[in-house]
C-alpha cells in the first residue's frame, strides 16, 4: 500500500522488477521516520534504502523479494532507480547515496533529543562514529553500539543482541551489515524489536567515521 504524506496525500510507489519502490526523496524519508517515532512508536517500521543492487538480489531470490515488499518504506538509492522512475513519469532528482539519509536525519534532528543504536561494522568504526556524532550532534544520544561477529550468530547471541537493543530503548536502530545481509537481518528480527524505526544503511557508518579521521 501507499504511505500517507505530510499533507494527507499518499506517497506513490512504482514496481521495478516486481519490487514496490516508494517515490520519495530524502526529506520525505526523514519526515516519515520522525512521524513514526512520534506517533507510531509501538510498532517497528523497516526502512530499506537500496539501489539496483538490492533489487537484483530480490530478482534472483523470490523469498528475498517478498521480504523487501513488506518494508514500510523502500527508499530508492542511486541513479538507476531514478532513471526507471523517470521512465514511469516521476521526476525524482538523482537521489543522494546511502550515507546521505543518516546525514539528513541527524541534521533534521538538531535541537531535539533523539536516541540511536548502531549495529554492524567494526568496533573501531563504531568508536570513531560515536566520537564524530558526539561533537557534531550533541542532542543525539547514542544508547548502544554493537559490532556483531562476522560469522553466523548462535541463537543465544542473537537473543542477547535483541534484548540489549530493546533495553537501550532507541528511537532508531541503524544497521550496517552490507546488502542484502542487513535487509535480511531487519526482516528476521522486526517482530522482536521494540524500536520505532530500523534502517539499513550500507556503508554509512564507515562514511561517518571517516569524517573524523579526515
Amino acid at each position: 500500500g501507499n504511505l500517507p504524506m505530510r499533507n494527507g496525500d499518499q506517497i506513490p510507489s512504482i514496481r521495478i522488477l516486481g519490487h514496490r519502490v516508494h517515490m520519495v526523496e530524502l526529506p520525505d524519508v526523514v519526515s516519515q521516520m520522525t512521524r513514526w517515532i512520534k506517533s507510531e512508536s509501538d510498532r517497528c517500521h523497516v526502512v530499506v534504502n537500496t539501489g539496483m543492487h538490492g533489487i537484483m538480489e530480490g530478482h534472483r531470490n523470490p523469498e528475498f523479494k517478498a521480504q523487501l515488499n513488506t518494508a514500510d518504506m523502500f527508499a530508492p538509492d542511486g541513479i538507476l532507480v531514478v532513471l526507471v522512475a523517470r521512465l514511469k513519469g516521476f521526476s525524482i532528482r538523482k537521489s543522494k547515496t546511502g550515507p546521505a539519509l543518516m546525514w539528513d536525519y541527524f541534521e533534521s534532528a538538531k535541537g531535539r533529543t533523539s536516541k540511536h543504536y548502531f549495529y554492524g561494522d567494526t568496533k573501531e568504526t563504531l568508536e570513531a562514529l560515536k566520537a564524530h556524532l558526539h561533537s557534531a550532534y550533541p542532542d543525539a544520544e547514542i544508547v548502544g553500539l554493537r559490532s556483531p561477529p562476522f560469522r553466523q550468530l548462535t541463537d543465544a547471541e542473537d537473543e542477547a543482541d535483541i534484548r540489549a537493543i530493546n533495553e537501550a530503548n532507541p528511537d532508531i536502530l541503524w544497521i550496517s551489515l552490507g546488502a542484502p545481509k542487513q535487509e535480511r537481518w531487519m526482516f528476521d528480527h522486526k517482530e522482536r524489536l521494540i524500536v520505532p524505526v530500523v534502517v539499513g544503511t550500507g556503508a554509512s557508518f564507515k562514511f561517518f567515521a571517516g569524517k573524523v579521521r579526515r
